[in-house]
């Protein structure tokens, strides 16, 4: 039988919270991994994730095909895991998430490669959310380009350096209130980032089904609400949790698309959750989920006090109350 180590799988977008925890697992089964980035000397954090040698980052954009082709060079598996939350310059939805994944498969197609592409539960061609739209723009061009190619649809990702947990409680700390667009009510299915890397791993061993659309859930359905409260419970913070209506969160997001950091909010984002982000009836009947691939996922409630615990008044020291 032949060792992965002869195989070689080029991640693009390797660098991000996702790419990294898709990088570890990639490198736990001993494959050879080509990280393809923007800014490669940003990328030094990967390293100790592999032996030495096994791991090299190279620069890549995808909205320069050139590079792409020359990242993909020898590559037996071509991995897509570069989107973007927030449009900043050339870095459109469209730009990035429906032309640069066509770009990506239509390389792989041409080098002989296996596709795996990460999209997002939710993509919709008629979406009201161009990040939605762009999503599905780009599963359509990858299954035209390569019909083989697997689908992976993510929920909402979290653990420890994701801005989602993190972003929430951070604001706790300064804020004496959290907000809840549209009154909290959104429906999300919360998964653990590892899991996904698993499922993106499983899917480079040949695990998955060709041509197949998977989406990736956690074990509970929760409302945004519901997030919060866990959240507060895990940094121990008595927060007051504010509805705002959805008409006015869009006007806030107009401004607040400008600021920094976890204030930062978009229209686009603010529509992206005026719909439920969980796991279709369809994908559960037809096994194509994290429990179809074989991985029980891990829930909130488990993993976020491994790293939340830092925004808790006195750190990991915070005495438990009675």
């Amino acid at each position: 039988m032949t060792s992965n180590l002869e195989t070689l799988v080029t991640v693009f977008g390797g660098s991000g919270f996702l790419g990294r925890n898709v990088v570890r697992a990639l490198a736990k089964r001993d494959y050879r991994i080509r990280v393809a980035v923007r800014r490669p000397e940003l990328a030094g954090h990967l390293q100790p994730l592999g032996r030495v040698g096994q791991i090299h980052a190279v620069q890549a954009n995808l909205r320069y095909p050139a590079s792409i082709e020359a990242a993909m060079r020898d590559s037996a598996v071509a991995i897509n895991l570069v989107g973007v939350l927030a449009e900043s310059g050339a870095q459109t939805f469209d730009a990035v998430q429906a032309k640069g994944a066509e770009t990506v498969a239509k390389l792989a197609a041409a080098a002989g490669a296996r596709m795996v592409h990460v999209s997002a539960i939710g993509a919709d061609e008629n979406s009201p959310s161009a990040y939605s739209r762009a999503k599905a723009a780009g599963e359509k061009a990858v299954l035209a380009a390569v019909p083989s190619a697997t689908i992976l649809r993510p929920s909402l990702l979290f653990g420890p350096e994701d801005q989602f947990t993190n972003r929430f409680a951070s604001l706790a700390r300064i804020s004496p209130f959290l907000p809840l667009i549209g009154g909290g009510e959104t429906r999300m299915q919360p998964a653990y980032v590892a899991d996904v890397a698993a499922a993106v791993a499983d899917a480079v061993d040949g695990k998955t089904k060709a041509g197949a659309v998977y989406e990736l859930g956690g074990p509970e359905v929760l409302t945004m609400r519901e997030i919060m409260e866990v959240i507060l419970k895990i940094t121990e913070r008595k927060r007051m949790l504010l509805s705002l209506p959805w008409g006015l969160a869009k006007m806030q997001a107009m401004f607040l698309q400008f600021a920094p950091g976890p204030l930062k909010l978009t229209p686009d984002q603010v529509m992206l959750l005026q719909s439920d982000n969980v796991v279709s009836d369809a994908a559960k009947a037809a096994g194509l989920t994290l429990e179809g691939l074989g991985i029980t996922p891990d829930s909130m409630e488990a993993i976020a006090p491994q790293y939340l615990w830092r925004f808790r008044a006195a750190g990991q020291f915070q005495r438990k109350s009675a």
